[in-house]
């Protein structure tokens, strides 16, 4: 009895503790992305990514055709910068699925977005992380967000 007893605690807390030390580091820093884009933080969001960033949107056109439109990251610091502070806005993100390896990581979050109470488009965020100290930001020992791409949709459940 006392085995088994042993053996269901281990078990339980290998499972509480199954992500990484690299997975939970990329989350924090995607989390810390998310909390300069509530907080409307443009110093916080910049601390989350690297100077390069690169920003784009696969979506559709008006007459069904794919499309994929690049943001420069400092137009869209400005948009968000200038939503009324009257005005509600929050990006859910719904769970992580983190890729790490060595120095890259991938995450692929999908997330709904709500506007003024209501939820306004859904879709998935696909992050791309790089750890090392050869990027010019000179964040050695931290993960900089190098690439972000969403798709939007309007007929979310």
């Amino acid at each position: 009895m006392k085995l088994l007893s042993l053996t269901v605690l281990c078990l339980l807390s290998w499972a509480s503790f199954s992500q990484s030390a690299p997975e939970a580091e990329v989350k924090a820093t995607i989390q810390q992305f998310f909390k300069g884009f509530h907080q409307q933080d443009s110093v916080l969001m910049l601390s989350a990514v690297s100077k390069e960033i690169k920003m784009q949107s696969v979506g559709k056109q008006q007459d069904g055709s794919s499309s994929l439109t690049t943001t420069n990251f400092d137009t869209f610091l400005k948009s968000i910068l200038a939503i009324p502070a009257t005005q509600s806005f929050e990006e859910k993100i719904l769970n992580y699925n983190i890729q790490v390896d060595g120095n890259m990581a991938h995450a692929w979050t999908p997330y709904q977005f709500w506007f003024g109470g209501s939820l306004h488009h859904c879709g998935v965020n696909s992050f791309q992380l790089y750890k090392t100290n050869d990027i010019p930001d000179g964040k050695e020992g931290t993960w900089n967000i190098i690439y972000v791409v969403d798709t939007r949709h309007n007929d979310c459940e």
